[in-house]
């Protein structure tokens, strides 16, 4: 591999202007088609199979006339003692209500006084609007003309809140935060490389390689079906990882040029070997993403492949684009080429010693670092035992947002439940008198604790079926509810009546069957992903030591995230700093996409680390020296990685969307403590540990397995001699059997 990126970077630095020319045409037609497409994400986020999945079948064959027009729901709550009823409200809503119609794309609406939608005291109510389109294509004009009516009502006395299935709060993609986050990275890449041109051009990079990766995502929205939360994550791992993966090979690249290679060939070098890591990380994260379609879950398949694409571009762009750049920036981003405020700033100018103050700190008292590291990764990890999972909902928004505020009224005057209702399908099979059987069976519906209340049984058009609307006495997001549908259904099976098969759907039994399907397809994952992980990093260190370290350090990493997490947003501790409106479940599919996630990054840094203390072993067969060495080469490079990382990951945090807030909170403190605990202190002082050990393998598996060289050696060594006709005769005083690997 080292030899083909060696000749890759040959390539491109030769034709550079054609390399640039052709990404950014790349860039401009993808984008003109995606923009002339424009995006057709949906909010769907079902699993085909479960119970609840199975029950809505049933429902909409035997109802096949239920309306599935987009809804928004008006709710009205008098501000004074009067009631809703009251001649003067009343006809302030029945005027707004007509105003209402006057969209030709309301289909009907549903008065308050006509349906009888009203609470016991008569003080809060509600009116259903119904489109003749689906929720998601209820356009904006219809939103607005809706609000204006609300904001009306609300001057003449009647707060008007609003619900539905209709989405007021839009996802965002882009904004002010993460412009910030972009620029924290840059003020780090300045600080690394003491340089703010150099800084700005892993930036650059990254963004050309964002616009090529969400504009085909875009492209692609309009010929899947791809939940809109499919470019958020796209955006987060295409910047993270672009700014990172360029970072890489500049760095490695201003290293060469330091030790006296010309400027062609560093840059065909640096390609060869911290290509080889951006590869070897990059197929990682990939394989990881990808890897998340053997939970076979629809909306998690489509996520991990939107994400795999932005990755797999941030790579092209890393061992294509980036050699390109640096043969058109020429000198003017080589290390003497140094910011005099910026180096000072950065610590002054660096030693040229094999060791820095951190790494003698961590190998000085390995044994206590270790445990102490344990004990913290131990500690962050106990909250995960008691996660539970769910689907965010508008009462977990803030209190700023009329869908929280529409939520509130509605558990105000019609109860918790009113906002996660049960829907019962009874269906009878060869039963001579269907709806009498379907009444015995369903009996003890009503009777069941927690039960508010329960409607009697609808009949479909059939006969042979009928719903059932329950109402528990908690909300959607309590355990004693999710308690209230395990106990309908044990029940139902208890029952052994072959003649009444009865089932549970609705949206809270769908987010609890959904939640129950994602925790059971997380060990099974993560199973996987460990494997995966253990059998990429024997063959990549050709060890047996390392790979088993890398894994439990990864096992550390995701406790420990996922223990933070629901340490945060489930039981509610420090949510108001990280602008958590209201403690709840963990978002269903986080764990699942945390881990593959974290895995990919974490085997980033574990390569990128580790193989330099792999280099220096080989040629000097000093453990305890190689890992210092490995601390001084990489660790800055590590370091200022996993900052960049944190920076752009945590910008999302200031979303207002929940569900894009927990994934930003999760991937920052993920990188954090991977980075900062497991690779930059964890590992290098169980490497300090394992000495020569750790490089152990059997000779006959190590004639066995094939020779990776992410490192690479072949072409450090000067073995190989280009077909471009580049010299890889050294420059300067040193043997390439001693060029350094960073």
């Amino acid at each position: 591999m080292a030899k083909w990126l060696y000749r890759l970077g040959v390539w491109s630095t030769r034709k550079r202007k054609m390399v640039i020319t052709m990404g950014l045409a790349l860039l401009i037609v993808l984008a003109s088609l995606g923009l002339g497409m424009g995006t057709s994400f949906t909010g769907e986020m079902t699993i085909p199979g479960t119970k609840s999945d199975q029950a809505a079948k049933v429902l909409n064959s035997e109802f096949p006339s239920s309306d599935d027009g987009g809804q928004i729901r008006l709710i009205f709550k008098t501000k004074n003692d009067d009631t809703l009823t009251s001649e003067a409200n009343k006809n302030y809503i029945r005027q707004a209500l007509k105003d209402v119609k006057t969209d030709l794309s309301v289909k009907s609406v549903a008065s308050p006084f006509e349906s009888m939608t009203l609470s016991a005291d008569k003080k809060i109510g509600y009116a259903d609007i119904t489109y003749s389109k689906s929720a998601s294509e209820v356009d904006e004009h219809s939103k607005e003309h809706v609000l204006n009516i609300a904001e009306r009502l609300g001057k003449e006395g009647i707060q008007t809140e609003i619900g539905g299935s209709v989405a007021f709060s839009e996802i965002e993609v882009g904004g002010i935060s993460e412009v910030i986050g972009i620029l924290i990275a840059f003020m780090i890449l300045a600080f690394t490389f003491t340089s703010f041109l150099a800084a700005g051009l892993p930036i650059l990079t990254a963004v050309i390689g964002l616009g090529i990766g969400l504009m085909t995502v875009i492209i692609g929205s309009n010929f899947v079906s791809m939940s809109s939360f499919s470019i958020t994550l796209a955006v987060m791992l295409a910047l993270a990882v672009g700014i990172d993966y360029a970072l890489f090979i500049m760095s490695r690249y201003r290293q060469q040029l330091a030790e006296g290679y010309d400027r062609e060939t560093a840059i065909a070098q640096a390609n060869a070997t911290a290509g080889g890591s951006v590869v070897f990380a990059g197929l990682t994260v990939i394989i990881a993403l990808v890897g998340l379609s053997v939970v076979q879950i629809p909306f998690i398949t489509m996520m991990g492949l939107a994400a795999a694409i932005s990755v797999f571009v941030a790579v092209l762009i890393a061992i294509i684009l980036v050699p390109a750049i640096l043969a058109i920036a020429g000198d003017r981003i080589s290390p003497s080429r140094e910011n005099r405020w910026l180096r000072k700033w950065s610590g002054g100018k660096k030693g040229k010693t094999n060791e820095n103050a951190w790494s003698r700190v961590v190998t000085r008292k390995p044994w206590l670092t270790t445990i102490l590291c344990i004990a913290v990764l131990t500690m962050c990890t106990l909250p995960f035992l008691h996660m539970q999972l769910g689907l965010p909902d508008n009462g977990l928004k803030s209190t700023e947002t009329t869908e929280r505020r529409g939520y509130d009224l509605m558990a105000e005057g019609f109860g918790e439940g009113f906002n996660g209702p049960l829907v019962i399908v009874a269906k009878a099979n060869n039963s001579d008198d269907p709806q009498a059987a379907i009444a015995q069976a369903t009996a003890y519906i009503s009777d069941l604790p927690n039960v508010s209340s329960a409607t009697p049984a609808i009949p479909s058009p059939s006969g042979n079926a009928a719903i059932i609307t329950v109402l528990p006495k908690t909300g959607p997001h309590d355990i004693r509810t999710t308690d209230l549908v395990e106990t309908i259904r044990e029940k139902a099976d208890q029952q052994n009546n072959k003649q009444v098969e009865i089932m549970v759907t609705g949206g809270t039994a769908v987010n609890i069957d959904i939640s129950e399907k994602l925790q059971q397809a997380l060990p099974k994952f993560a199973l996987l992903i460990v494997g995966l992980a253990f059998v990429l990093l024997m063959l990549v260190f050709r060890s047996l030591l390392v790979p088993i370290k890398a894994v439990l350090g990864f096992l550390f990493t995701l406790g420990s995230t996922l223990g933070f997490i629901v340490w945060v947003i489930q039981d509610g501790y420090l949510a108001s700093m990280f602008g958590i409106p209201e403690p709840g479940p963990v978002l269903s599919f986080l764990p699942i996409l945390v881990t593959g996630i974290l895995f990919g990054l974490a085997m980033d840094y574990e390569v990128f680390l580790v193989s330099r203390m792999r280099e220096d072993f080989t040629h000097t067969g000093d453990a305890r020296q190689s890992v210092k060495s490995g601390m001084n080469h990489s660790g800055p490079v590590v370091t200022a990685a996993g900052l960049i990382m944190i920076a752009v990951f945590a910008s999302f945090i200031f979303a207002e969307d929940t569900i894009i807030k927990s994934m930003g909170l999760a991937l920052a403190f993920g990188i954090l403590v991977d980075a900062f605990i497991v690779r930059m202190t964890l590992v290098p002082a169980v490497m300090t540990i394992l000495g020569k050990s750790a490089w152990y393998i059997p000779a006959w598996l190590d004639r066995l397995l094939p020779n990776i060289d992410v490192e690479g050696e072949s072409v450090m060594r000067g073995n190989h001699k280009a077909t471009s006709g580049f010299d890889q005769t050294i420059i300067g005083k040193n043997s390439p059997d001693v060029k350094s690997r960073g």
